[in-house]
């Protein structure tokens, strides 16, 4: 269908029919234009799978069991794996899923930078570089996008945490969003072409984002050239005149009033009295038959995809086993030797604990999930002998929805429209419809958690249990950290404390028994200090999707070779992040981001603030070595070009992946820039006595940043350090080069 075409068939449609398609019919539904053989959008969350089926008008799920379906690792899992191949492979499960769902456009993948560990979000994101991201990303969207279903990329911007996530104006300069938070959003559109974009639900420069003309018109359309669909966040739209006006295409919300909301009867309203012209909604429409019929939902010649392929749960656990990351392995205790009679004794909630069904919109129905002590049932053998204690428990049955959430929301609305009072003074809503409280003292608005005295006293006896059984056994594994009561949707971690008095109970296994090894399962940075000094075996554990438990197993026993890698800085305290060392988290109306471009591994490392672990860190099985590093300049006037090559040797005992870093830091430079920034990464495969040669290319963006005075990119003349490194701290080899000149680019 050409453009003519779609401007031709969106002419013979009525304004009613026009205004059905750019606003939510059913909760995951649009209205389609059944004379013209149009038919509805279908959306569904979300980048861990594809979501329940729910009523077309209430938060209640169907309750068929047709709609299990596989689950995926988190995405902050996948970006652990430094594998763009693998993020390709998991969106291109999750995109045939969501289409043999039935789907048109799946709400994948959250690309949000980590600015706080605190954010209950995190889990559902990439990390805190944007390289990094832009470079998950990009083949994430290409995988989920082959299968005729659109991705959305989400939330389009500076949606950094989730307290007062509906009211909040981020407060940005122009820098720190070219440089750290729009990088991610410009790949996505730019170089994987994706069909999708979510406008966030938060302000930005004083215009809540899904009906920002400047983000969506001015720079998502007109300077990135995104010729896709822009849909809002449910419930992001606050105002008919700038939804219509912004290039926002649909209007999608949490309530049933469908022909009440701001693009449905308001907006008839304003058209029909001259206010608002019908060009706008025209284009709208034009956007949406364009995705349409990109998806083949007119040629008859669209794919059907399928789900639950067993094919496809082994890419998923391919994608679990290298988002595994061991952080520390000094007593050599992993691999576990599965020795006949070994008695291996785990303990832990999270090692029995289904995390699928939580976490808000990234809930899943999963066909199954492999805990982690299932895992380590099936491959330690039975030679071994595995026994399980709780040690602790959450106390919780996981963030599901029930239907007495969105009565409370109608009664908020109706509320709103007596009393004149923006429902979002008082409360929030989350995408899968949770209410969460939003108080005037930011603490009660963040995750605390409390236990009665019985459940103390239940705690303390498990915990009991755990230590006695600890001082029988030849093996501890701990397996705890958070779980979807604090990693979810719609509120913020209190701190990064662990819960359940964790750090008291492993402290004590470690007393009792000298082989203990920490497992943490989270989707942020816990506080480590109160046992990283004895602990000396720590692994970095996800929510990893179906097959997430048998990774992990499989890596403590050695049949896999870790190789993941933080994407994100552990740092030691939260009060060393960068947005809380200057007072700017929570905030209230505003958010003021005064670190600018200092956000993760830029702010510890220029500032020579330790942590726990840096970016980029992650321990192996298997030893790397680095030799015949050449750096050679072929720049001419129009483009800076570098041509960076080295080997890599697997000098160790054991087959094993390495993901060599290369970082650029500017020598002597009259801008604030930070130490070093992530311009390259290659993860590469290497068989015992095997060496691999690694070439990458660096042209002007690697030395670049953004000149807010010439609104441009800026790679300044200067000498510059290309750096290998094995993190975000540690530099294997370096070589000077000079640029030679300025290059200015957009």
């Amino acid at each position: 269908m050409t453009g003519q075409q779609r401007l031709e068939l969106c002419q013979q449609m009525t304004l009613e029919e026009k205004l059905g398609m750019i606003h939510g019919n059913e909760l995951f539904r649009t209205k389609g234009v059944e004379r013209l053989h149009i038919p509805p959008f279908s959306f569904s969350d979300g980048p861990m799978g594809v979501r329940q089926e729910y009523q077309a008008t209430k938060w209640i799920p169907v309750g068929s069991s047709q709609d299990y379906t596989s689950y995926l690792p988190c995405n902050t899992a996948l970006a652990a794996t430094w594998n763009r191949r693998l993020a390709y492979e998991s969106g291109k499960v999750l995109g045939r899923e969501a289409r043999g769902r039935g789907k048109d456009m799946i709400l994948a993948p959250g690309i949000n930078i980590l600015r706080t560990p605190l954010c209950g979000r995190n889990f559902e994101y990439m990390g805190e570089d944007p390289f990094l991201v832009s470079e998950m990303v990009v083949p994430m969207i290409e995988g989920i996008e082959e299968n005729d279903v659109a991705s959305c990329v989400k939330h389009f911007a500076v949606n950094n945490q989730e307290v007062r996530r509906l009211s909040e104006n981020s407060v940005v300069d122009d820098r720190a969003l070219r440089e750290i938070y729009f990088p991610g959003f410009r790949a996505a559109v730019t170089r994987a072409k994706a069909k999708g974009i979510m406008g966030s639900y938060n302000k930005l420069w004083g215009i809540h984002c899904s009906q920002n003309k400047k983000l969506l018109q001015d720079i998502l359309r007109g300077e990135w050239g995104f010729e896709g669909l822009v849909v809002s966040d449910w419930g992001g739209v606050h105002d008919t005149a700038e939804a219509a006006d912004s290039g926002l295409d649909v209007e999608m919300s949490v309530t049933d009033n469908f022909d009440e909301y701001y693009l449905a009867n308001p907006l008839a309203e304003e058209i029909r009295a001259g206010r608002i012209s019908e060009k706008l909604i025209d284009e709208k429409v034009i956007h949406i038959l364009k995705v349409m019929d990109d998806l083949h939902m007119f040629d008859g010649e669209r794919k059907s995809g399928c789900y639950g392929l067993p094919e496809d749960r082994q890419k998923l656990l391919a994608a679990a086993r290298e988002s595994v990351v061991l952080l520390k392995n000094s007593k050599n205790l992993l691999p576990i030797e599965r020795r006949n009679g070994l008695k291996l004794l785990v303990v832990g909630d999270n090692a029995n604990k289904f995390h699928a069904p939580g976490g808000g919109s990234s809930e899943i129905k999963a066909l199954y999930e492999m805990t982690p002590l299932m895992g380590i049932g099936m491959i330690a053998g039975g030679n071994v002998e595995v026994t399980y204690c709780k040690g602790y428990d959450s106390f919780t049955t996981g963030n599901i929805w029930d239907a007495e959430h969105a009565d409370a929301r109608a009664a908020r609305e109706a509320q709103e429209k007596q009393s004149g009072v923006s429902a979002n003074e008082t409360a929030e809503v989350s995408e899968n419809g949770q209410a969460i409280s939003l108080n005037e003292n930011p603490e009660d608005e963040v995750t605390a958690q409390v236990l009665t005295e019985e459940q103390l006293a239940m705690n303390a006896t498990y915990a009991e249990e755990a230590v006695a059984a600890a001082a029988e056994a030849d093996v501890v594994i701990f397996v705890g950290g958070l779980n979807h009561e604090f990693d979810t949707e719609g509120q913020d971690r209190r701190d990064m404390s662990l819960p359940y008095h964790q750090t008291e109970l492993i402290t004590r296994l470690q007393q009792a028994n000298r082989n203990v090894v920490v497992v943490m399962m989270s989707g942020s940075p816990v506080d480590l200090t109160g046992i990283l000094d004895t602990t000396h075996t720590l692994v970095q554990y996800w929510y990893s999707g179906m097959e997430g438990g048998r990774a992990l197993a499989e890596v403590l026993f050695g049949d896999v070779c870790p190789s993941g890698r933080l994407p994100e800085t552990f740092p030691l305290k939260v009060e060393d992040c960068s947005a809380h060392s200057i007072g700017e988290y929570p905030g209230k109306e505003a958010v003021h981001y005064s670190e600018g471009i200092y956000v993760g591994y830029r702010h510890y490392e220029t500032r020579k603030i330790p942590v726990a672990y840096p970016f980029g860190y992650g321990l192996s099985y298997t030893d790397f070595k680095y030799n015949h590093f050449r750096v050679d300049d072929r720049s001419t006037e129009e483009h800076a070009s570098f041509s960076v090559n080295l080997e890599v040797t697997n000098i160790g005992e054991m087959d094993g992946a390495e993901t060599v870093q290369l970082y650029v830091r500017p020598i002597n430079s009259s801008i604030d820039r930070p130490l070093r920034e992530l311009r390259q990464f290659e993860k590469e495969f290497i068989k015992i006595g095997q060496t691999h040669r690694i070439s990458f290319h660096l042209n002007e963006q690697a030395f670049s940043y953004y000149d807010t005075t010439a609104a441009s990119f800026r790679a300044p003349a200067g000498t510059y350090l290309i750096e290998i490194c094995r993190d975000a701290h540690t530099v294997i080899m370096d070589q000077k080069v000079t640029l030679r000149k300025d290059y200015l680019f957009v």
